[in-house]
């Protein structure tokens, strides 16, 4: 059976009268005027190439959007006495004539973008959009840009829109009354198709490094740039999880195919695939089309921070170009040049922030320019803009790391940072950030040991309660805590790591536990997630003598977690971990009367030698 077109095929007799040719509908506007050209790859091209053929009879006239894909002749530089551009966020296509002043950006977030169109702030004398053909109900469908074009479409004194069958007709509040269109323009045309670069290396790891934070049933936006569409090849082991964002891309296709992406536990929208705005190929086109899977509604919407929080397990992911030590993130400008735009950067970090469960994320490679530039800087490159502001920031992730900054002061923020910029850049960081008094001078021998440990270090415990335990390397902004498990810590407890009555722990020792290289010195923390954060319980690690290839372990876990199998768990994870390093063995000095610790080692499984000298055991335990 063949498939019911989705409009009404009797369309263009229906509505004989609201048809022109796009010269004759672009006629209607007049010199400084000011015009809406819709988003994306829905930009109406052959509507604009009739504006632009009439440059010469419109001079003054501003030109408003938010960006749009393929050309933009109307941003020719001989034409900008005729067109003046004011963008919302930068493509490719405009970037040059903003770069040299000869056009214009207006930063603002993504949700408060309608109101300036339906309030007057900014008046719309006209509206240039690609729409379906009306359906039977005489409904036109905006397709794949719903965006602000909706709010655009209901404010300008004049709509014009290119009628195109090819255009999917996607559900949702996408829908425009034909009546509501003053000049319709029929054609027939293949939409604009984009595809982003394949990720490179760099990218990859960051997205691995991204899709790890990501639970099951969590709701992801996916920002603008290479990263974000990064992130879904690592999440096919995931289960139920659902999409609110502004933009599709092909990326999603697969993991829906997969069964991943079903929406099944958003706690709004459920079983939907939200979005506001859709560039890709024609693959993601057809799949849009009629596809009640999938859900576009206005800006104002999607982007609503309001709206985003109550949104259980939000997961949003950006980019930036940079961010200081102290949390700063310029992701719009660089250097006084404008590159991008703000966009739903912030929309989306504030009402993930807020989400229960949600995590707002920023990605960005280390390096930029060849590897010769980082992008972990003490302070921002003079003319960098700040889009998210350090009381904004939680997740800052590249390809060395992640660091969580939410809640630390500047001295962790700077050293989380440090720990995942590029390994050539993190002396001289740390260099400047100790002459910023933003951490110790103390800290100045450490340099080469600001590490955040690899990924693979990473496991859990599943108690018999039921208590999940999760050890992963130390980082350098747990220096707080591991002060805090010491001082949790029994007098006996405390004696039989320590081997003497400590009173406190001295500063040296603990960031003898905190700033290693992860290889020859490892160190894991057992942790429990509290409302705050993490809660150290457990620590062991081990330290290589590399005259005899063996490595001196040790651990502790906190009393009131003791005997529950944790130091039984991290000896064998520590051994795994020294086996794939090419250790030969351990060693571990224990005193006489640490039984439970005597007993762990002799029950490792491994062959195991013991003497007594004195109170103390030597232990050695080869593999």
């Amino acid at each position: 059976m063949a498939r019911r077109p989705s409009f009404d095929p009797e369309w263009q007799r229906l509505y004989a009268a609201q048809i022109e040719s796009a010269e004759r509908a672009v006629a209607r506007i007049r010199p400084g005027q000011r015009v809406f050209i819709g988003t994306g790859c829905a930009q109406p091209q052959e509507l604009v190439r009739a504006l632009t053929a009439r440059s010469a009879e419109l001079s003054d006239t501003q030109i408003v959007h938010l960006l749009t894909a393929g050309d933009a002749p109307y941003a020719h530089k001989e034409l900008t006495q005729h067109f003046q551009v004011n963008s919302f966020f930068i493509a490719d296509n405009v970037r040059h004539i903003i770069q040299e002043g000869l056009g214009d950006y207006t930063p603002i977030f993504l949700s408060d973008i309608p109101r300036l169109f339906t309030s007057g702030q900014l008046p719309l004398d006209a509206a240039l959009i690609q729409v379906t053909p009306p359906d039977e109900h005489g409904q036109c469908s905006l397709g794949i840009s719903v965006d602000i074009v909706k709010a655009a479409a209901e404010s300008a004194s004049l709509v014009i829109a290119q009628v195109n069958p090819q255009m999917p007709r996607t559900l949702g509040d996408s829908f425009i009354p034909a009546s509501d269109i003053d000049v319709m323009v029929p054609v027939d045309t293949p939409l604009i198709e984009t595809q982003p670069p394949a990720p490179d290396e760099v990218v990859r790891r960051i997205g691995e490094y991204i899709a790890a934070l990501i639970e099951d049933g969590s709701t992801i936006e996916l920002g603008i740039g290479r990263v974000p569409p990064a992130v879904l090849p690592f999440l096919r082991e995931r289960k139920d999880l659902g999409i609110h964002t502004e933009m599709l891309s092909d990326a999603v296709l697969d993991l829906i195919e997969a069964g991943v992406i079903t929406g099944r536990r958003k706690t709004l929208d459920r079983g939907k695939i939200v979005a506001s705005f859709a560039m890709g190929s024609r693959r993601l086109y057809q799949a849009l089309d009629n596809n009640p899977l999938f859900s576009f509604h206005p800006t104002e919407y999607v982007n609503d921070p309001h709206l985003i929080a109550r949104q259980h397990r939000m997961v949003a992911i950006n980019v930036a170009l940079e961010v200081d030590l102290t949390g700063q993130v310029c992701a719009d400008s660089l250097d006084g040049r404008f590159f991008s735009g703000i966009g739903g950067q912030v929309d989306f970090n504030r009402g993930a922030a807020r989400s229960v469960g949600g995590k707002a994320i920023i990605a960005l490679p280390s390096t930029a320019r060849d590897g010769t530039v980082s992008r972990i800087v003490a302070q921002l490159s003079p003319g960098a803009g700040v889009v998210t502001t350090r009381g904004d920031l939680h997740y800052v992730v590249t390809e060395y790391g992640v660091a969580y900054l939410h809640g630390k002061s500047v001295q962790e923020r700077a050293l989380a940072l440090i720990s995942i910029a590029h390994p050539d850049y993190r002396a001289a960081l740390l260099k400047a950030a100790i002459e910023a008094r933003y951490v110790r001078s103390d800290l100045a021998d450490v340099q080469g040991r600001i590490v955040v440990g690899p990924q693979e270090l990473r496991t859990s415990l599943l108690l018999d309660d039921g208590t999940q335990i999760v050890f992963r390397p130390v980082h350098p902004t747990d220096e707080p805590r591991m002060k805090d498990l010491f001082y949790a810590l029994s007098r006996e407890t405390i004696y039989y790591r320590f081997m003497s009555h400590m009173k406190r722990v001295p500063q040296k020792q603990v960031q003898n536990f905190v700033y290693i290289d992860h290889r020859n010195e490892v160190s894991i923390v057992g942790t429990l997630p509290e409302a705050h954060g993490e809660d150290i319980i457990a620590i062991g690690g081990y330290y290589l003598d590399p005259r005899t290839n063996r490595a001196e372990v040790a651990f502790v876990v906190r009393d009131d977690w003791q005997n529950r199998g944790i130091g039984s768990f991290m000896l064998r994870h520590l051994i795994h971990i020294a086996k794939r390093n090419g250790i030969a063995g351990l060693t571990a000095e224990v005193l006489r009367d640490n039984k439970a610790m005597q007993t762990v080692l002799n029950r490792s499984g491994l062959k195991v030698r013991s003497r007594l000298e004195g109170e103390t055991y030597s232990f050695v335990l080869d593999f």
